[in-house]
């Protein structure tokens, strides 16, 4: 629409230029012609005078007016006490001065209206003036005419330049349109969409080949990136599960209290290795898109429930309450797998930090659903949540909690890739964090 408005109005500007441009020429052509004929009928009474005095001036006077191929002369002789001598105007004109060219509308003898004609003042060396002009109210009328045409195409032409400005900024709409819907496509996961070209040479095409070619290149670093993390993933865990295997035989073997201690210990550490490399690698390939293949409907309601389900003995031995709102059936497209992991996640850490109860709920907001879990407890000042959604960011600055700092990295992670956002707020007491999962994520 931008673009239309702007082809429109430089074509306003265009036209009111060409349209004034031309009125000026037009305008000064005409009055340059008239002041010659003014100054040649002048020149000529002035031979008149040199030849005759003021008789040769009114022969002179009367012998132009009488020619009948100069129907547009303006002649007036008069005396200085204003007798008219010769001519065919009756008086001398008021706001008339000697000297310059002027532009008046006077009345000519026998003639019912007021003509405009171009005229110059002279004063003889006796005193007689004399007037001498030439009409140009035909060419003004032509003037007016044209002028009036002229608006009259320069609104056609406005008219078509509105269409031709609409037209083309449908147009350009429609081939960035779909780059636009590619690139959207593609951030929502669907890394196989490409811009669809017309084999054309022009910068549309340009630009499609080169988002293609971007794309291209983003979809082998993800498949690399993916290669690389389920690589990393079973060349890691291939020796920590040996390292447990060790430990559980050399817990077996112990011969003392303090060595059993001391393997437990060990292998708690290979456990708790395990799960932040897991853990890692789950928002390493969250973050870059990986995932999205699993998409389905996934009732977020159900799955929020069957979660507090699952923790609910937990809270009970901690003396803490879960409690899920009701609400009607939330159904989504997203990895029931890793939206489940996430709301673990969340719950856990409300067991961990929290106190009193533990309230969660699924709600629709938009474009949107808000996945809500909140607790009584202490909360998280604002100046310390950026820090909480860091990768291995720790409030706890003493690790008396275990974990590793990846529970909330997580969550984010899903919610991006869901196409949404993770947002730690305040539930006075306590932390509200809410999830947010788009409604209109494409299914595979």
């Amino acid at each position: 629409m931008r673009f239309a408005v702007l082809v429109f109005a430089l074509q306003i500007a265009g036209s009111a230029v060409v349209l004034l441009t031309v009125r000026t020429i037009t305008e000064n052509r005409l009055t340059a012609s008239a002041t010659d004929h003014a100054t040649r009928l002048r020149a000529l009474l002035l031979d008149g005078w040199a030849s005759g005095g003021v008789d040769g001036v009114v022969r002179a006077a009367d012998a132009r007016l009488d020619r009948s191929d100069r129907p547009q002369s303006v002649v007036l002789v008069m005396r200085r006490d204003g007798r008219v001598l010769a001519g065919n105007v009756a008086a001398w004109p008021p706001n008339i001065v000697v000297g310059p060219p002027t532009t008046i509308a006077i009345f000519r003898v026998a003639r019912a209206q007021p003509e405009a004609m171009r005229v110059i003042g002279t004063v003889l060396p006796d005193g007689t003036r004399l007037l001498t002009g030439h009409v140009i109210e035909g060419e003004l009328a032509f003037v007016g005419a044209m002028e009036v045409a002229m608006v009259a195409a320069m609104i056609v032409a406005l008219l078509l330049a509105g269409l031709a400005g609409w037209a083309a900024a449908r147009l350009i709409a429609a081939r960035l349109g779909r780059t636009a819907q590619t690139v959207a496509a593609v951030t929502a996961g669907d890394l196989d969409r490409r811009v669809a070209l017309d084999g054309g040479n022009d910068a549309f095409e340009a630009l499609g080949r080169s988002v293609n070619a971007m794309l291209d290149r983003i979809a082998t670093l993800v498949g690399e990136l993916k290669l690389a993390t389920d690589g990393l993933a079973h060349d890691l865990r291939s020796p920590l599960t040996r390292l447990r295997a060790t430990l559980e035989r050399a817990l077996a073997a112990a011969d003392s209290e303090e060595g059993r201690v001391a393997v437990l210990r060990a292998m708690e550490e290979g456990d708790r290795l395990l799960g932040m490399l897991d853990t890692a690698l789950r928002i390493t390939r969250a973050e870059a898109g990986i995932g999205r293949e699993a998409f389905q409907p996934v009732d977020l309601s159900a799955l929020v429930a069957d979660v507090a389900d699952m923790f609910e003995p937990v809270a009970e031995d901690r003396g803490l309450a879960i409690v899920v709102a009701e609400g009607d059936t939330i159904t989504v497209p997203a990895n029931r797998e890793m939206i489940g992991q996430a709301v673990a996640n969340l719950v856990d850490n409300a067991l961990k930090y929290g106190a009193g109860v533990i309230r969660l709920g699924v709600a629709e907001a938009g474009d949107a659903v808000t996945i809500t879990v909140a607790d009584n407890g202490p909360g998280i000042p604002p100046d310390r949540r950026a820090d909480a959604l860091r990768r291995f960011g720790r409030l706890d600055a003493a690790r008396t909690k275990s974990g590793a700092g990846l529970g909330l990295s997580l969550v984010a992670a899903v919610a991006h890739l869901h196409g949404g956002t993770l947002e730690l707020g305040d539930n006075a007491p306590g932390l509200a964090v809410r999830m947010t999962v788009a409604r209109q994520v494409p299914l595979p």
